[in-house]
């Protein structure tokens, strides 16, 4: 899959919103996209393809994306963050509060 990046010096470019901005660096995004068993939903917010994936620095992310060209093979991401794991609520590092019965 080839992804796209703007320049690093673009003030309005991916690079800059996903790794100066959310710290998320083009490796993990890569690690994201590249699994083909990761599952790929719609964002709520921009009607855009959302894949959700660990990282080989594990880190759960979602990576939202979009296709640049005719070829489904390269994508461009628009934005990407750490979101919880599936099966915990909550951002990630925070423990769940027990219920006091």
């Amino acid at each position: 899959m080839a992804v796209i990046w703007d320049l690093e010096d673009d003030p309005d470019g991916n690079y800059v919103h996903i790794v100066v901005e959310h710290g998320v660096t083009q490796d993990e995004v890569d690690d994201v996209m590249s699994d083909p068993a990761n599952p790929t939903a719609v964002s709520d917010s921009s009607g855009r393809p959302v894949t959700f994936g660990w990282t080989q620095t594990g880190r759960h992310l979602a990576v939202v994306w979009e296709h640049v060209s005719d070829d489904p093979y390269t994508i461009k991401p628009v934005t990407a963050y750490d979101t919880p794991p599936p099966g915990s609520s909550g951002p990630p590092g925070r423990k769940k509060k027990r219920r006091k019965r």
